[in-house]
């Protein structure tokens, strides 16, 4: 498989340097990417990144994916416009333990093969780095006419900032350069993949390179385009912030969920570039999704293969079992099955009502739904539709319209899940 050429029909490449493709052809090559250590987890944002190196592993080349320990210290000023907050050393360094298993989900870290992926931390080489080494050894080399050039530099010194641009983000791009310049010497690591807005960055790099070792030390770049929707808006974000790969932070059923609400044009651009699907499966799905767009074929194997990638078969079927409850038969079993966070996931923004325990247990439902809530509007609607099979809790039809409620009725010892007809959800909770 051509890198290069796999990249260009999935929509993933946005500039490329003279001659990398070529070195791709020539040998089995050693590239790195770049990912930032200031949360414990990654988010969408970062898949397409790592779907590169998922890609260029897939190629027989070697993918190192390097935690930015001592320039996550510092804060990149590319697309940014204020300084980020610092870590220190233990926050970062278990920022990265939970990357890597998250990344070891996409690539091959175990086995024996020559081109099995590693994680390096710049931390490991820059802590005992002493500012005149650096100054001796980087800063000697590249001009402040050079950095000052750099479109991420120029936009925070022409007002996108507050607060200007700091000393310490202007030498990020030196910093970065010189991870470069390291894993050229230490791992033969001779591409830098990156977002595009890391082009400027990575160039830097590859200068410094050229003009450390001598102009027949080639170093090369190539950088995907950053992610929007169809709509020209940010990809991966929701009203609820970020989409994350931990399901504490986004349960698999909310993960599922926002790859199967994408746009139809979103949905044929996302599949290319975030699942290992060949172009002939793609374009076979594509046919089949125009001839009936109201089915989301596209949406939901999209859903499928991201959510099987990032959380396993299990949780995806799980999160499958949580959409039938909205939309499909389901039975108080399946409700069962649900934890907590996929349980309020799955009915968030259902009209909810919290009582006090002693409010539920020992209740008639007819009191509690229809005088202690407003689930129905009053007693008489309520007995009329449970005579008519139009009344469930916790999934199961309610027969007898003096129920008597008790501890057991609770999910997880604290939740009521109401249905009144067969789109009408409440959910009561016993604080």
């Amino acid at each position: 498989m051509n890198f290069v050429e796999e990249l260009k029909w999935r929509g993933m490449l946005a500039q490329i340097m003279p001659g990398t493709e070529e070195l791709l052809q020539k040998e089995m090559v050693t590239a790195y990417l770049g990912t930032d250590p200031t949360a414990d987890s990654l988010h969408i944002g970062h898949l397409c990144g790592i779907m590169m190196l998922r890609h260029l592993q897939r190629c027989g080349h070697k993918p190192i994916i390097l935690v930015g320990g001592a320039t996550g210290m510092i804060g990149d000023p590319s697309g940014k416009s204020q300084e980020r907050n610092l870590l220190d050393a233990d926050t970062l360094y278990h920022n990265q333990e939970c990357i890597k298993r998250q990344v070891a989900k996409f690539l091959d870290f175990d086995t024996d093969a020559p081109n099995r992926a590693e994680m390096v931390n710049n931390y490991d080489w820059m802590k005992d780095f002493t500012f005149l080494d650096f100054a001796r050894t980087v800063g000697k080399h590249i001009t402040v006419n050079y950095m000052m050039a750099k479109e991420s530099v120029q936009k925070r010194l022409n007002g996108e900032a507050r607060d200007g641009l700091s000393f310490t983000e202007f030498t990020y791009q030196l910093l970065q350069g010189y991870d470069f310049l390291h894993l050229y010497q230490t791992k033969n690591c001779k591409l830098q993949l990156g977002g595009n807005d890391q082009w400027g960055n990575i160039t830097t790099g590859t200068e410094l390179i050229r003009r450390t070792l001598g102009i027949e030390n080639a170093a090369y770049g190539l950088t995907c385009p950053l992610i929007t929707k169809a709509d020209g808006k940010k990809f991966g974000k929701t009203e609820q912030g970020n989409v994350w790969l931990d399901p504490a932070r986004t349960t698999p059923y909310s993960f599922y969920q926002f790859w199967l609400n994408v746009s139809d044009e979103d949905a044929e651009r996302y599949i290319k570039i975030f699942t290992s699907l060949t172009r002939e499966e793609i374009q076979s799905l594509v046919e089949e999704h125009q001839t009936d767009p109201g089915r989301r074929i596209l949406q939901k194997r999209l859903g499928e293969e991201v959510t099987v990638m990032v959380h396993g078969r299990e949780q995806y079927d799980l999160a499958i079992e949580a959409s039938n409850l909205l939309f499909g038969k389901a039975t108080k079993e399946n409700l069962l099955r649900l934890d907590e966070a996929t349980l309020l996931s799955v009915f968030d923004g259902v009209p909810t009502y919290e009582l006090s325990k002693e409010e539920i247990v020992g209740s008639k439902a007819v009191d509690l739904l229809a005088e202690k809530t407003q689930c129905f509007p009053s007693k008489s609607e309520y007995r009329k539709l449970v005579k008519g099979g139009g009344v469930s809790i916790n999934k199961e039809k309610v027969t007898d319209a003096e129920l008597l409620l008790t501890a057991d009725d609770l999910l997880d010892g604290k939740y009521l899940l109401v249905q009144r007809g067969k789109k009408n959800y409440f959910l009561i909770i016993a604080r």
